[in-house]
């Protein structure tokens, strides 16, 4: 069975390690950066991509640029999938 977690500390060096160690035993609440405006811009592009018609693709990724794109949704407080889909949104919009 595949496991949904990604896979993290193939690429890593010892000092990213660290704070990734520190931060899962901190006891501190994580603060997310994202600000009302910018979930509020998130959420409206989210509504649009998924109040469309939709197609489903495969796209394969490194595993380097997925965990990246993992940890940015996380810190946006969105799924990933969702960040991929407002990227792409706005790539072909502007």
């Amino acid at each position: 069975m595949m496991s949904k977690k990604p896979e993290i500390g193939g690429y890593l060096d010892e000092e990213e390690a660290s704070l990734i160690e520190a931060l899962e035993n901190s006891s501190l609440p994580l603060k997310s950066g994202l600000t009302p405006a910018r979930r509020a811009e998130l959420e409206a592009t989210a509504r649009i991509t998924f109040s469309e018609d939709r197609e489903k693709i495969s796209l394969r990724v490194s595993k380097a640029d997925l965990a990246q794109l993992k940890s940015r949704a996380l810190q946006e407080g969105i799924p990933y999938q969702t960040l991929i889909n407002s990227i792409i949104h706005k790539y072909v919009s502007s």
